[in-house]
């Protein structure tokens, strides 16, 4: 079999970030991948559904990750690359060379993914581990643990998301679960009760975070010509992000970070 040269391996990207400070540990460079087939009511980059976007631009792995390195100098101890989307492992042979890449230069690679894609089966997962093999870090979003309300929230069941966060405790690798809290639609308390049951059965999680829910990409959805479903939508309140903290015990999951930093 021929020997893929990763350098020249291409995905399309929609943008780039050169100072993430949320997108994982230290300040990283992120990278949003075009492309998802979730349709989540509060998403904050819609243009990043549709994998034809003239927005978008068709760029090698070498390249991409020459800009990041660009900015390596801000880093310190604990930053690096995320990859972002949309959804990044639509096209997940982008990944596989660019972190490839990436941890050739001694590079900690971080993905942020929704899992819609997993699938259980062996032809994917020797794909899937091969990824993972050269990541580092996984930001793992659950939109939601009930089925029912998962399809309301994002168009699609969970089926597969939660199999992915079995297989990657299964396999030890480090992962953040990440909760967006919508009031009226994610924020209910028998199911934030269930999720923190799920991820208390996992046995990698090095944090569990509450994101508050905001509005700040309404104007996107207008600019596209399409309706926002959660028009008028406030934040959730400090005593209800709280309140899911409380009920999904994310506070253990900062504590078993600090230990392991020690």
């Amino acid at each position: 079999m021929e020997e893929v040269d990763y350098r020249k391996v291409t995905g399309l990207v929609h943008s780039t970030e050169s100072f993430g400070a949320v997108d994982g540990p230290g300040i990283r460079f992120v990278i949003f991948m075009q492309g998802c087939h979730m349709r989540c009511q509060y998403c904050h980059n819609p243009d990043t559904w549709d994998l034809v976007n003239p927005m978008a631009t068709e760029r090698t792995a070498e390249d991409v990750l020459n800009e990041a390195i660009r900015f390596k100098m801000f880093w310190g101890q604990e930053g690096g690359i995320t990859v972002s989307g949309g959804e990044a492992t639509i096209q997940i042979d982008f990944l596989i060379a660019l972190f490839s890449l990436a941890k050739e230069k001694g590079i900690h690679t971080t993905l942020d993914t929704c899992a819609l894609t997993f699938r259980n089966t062996p032809r994917y997962l020797e794909k899937y581990s091969k990824l993972m093999e050269v990541t580092d870090l996984v930001l793992l979003d659950i939109k939601e643990i009930n089925p029912d309300q998962h399809k309301i929230v994002t168009g699609h069941s969970n089926k597969t998301i939660l199999a992915c966060a079995q297989y990657l405790s299964d396999i030890g690798k480090p992962v953040w679960i990440r909760h967006v809290l919508v009031p009226g639609l994610t924020d209910r308390d028998e199911d934030l009760l269930q999720l923190g049951e799920f991820v208390k059965t996992l046995t990698n999680v090095q944090r569990f975070e509450v994101l508050p829910y905001h509005n700040l990409g309404e104007f996107k959805w207008r600019e596209l010509g399409k309706p926002y479903p959660l028009e008028g939508t406030q934040p959730p309140s400090k005593a209800r992000v709280e309140n899911a903290k409380r009920l999904m015990e994310t506070e253990s999951y900062q504590e078993y970070l600090e230990r392991i930093r020690e």
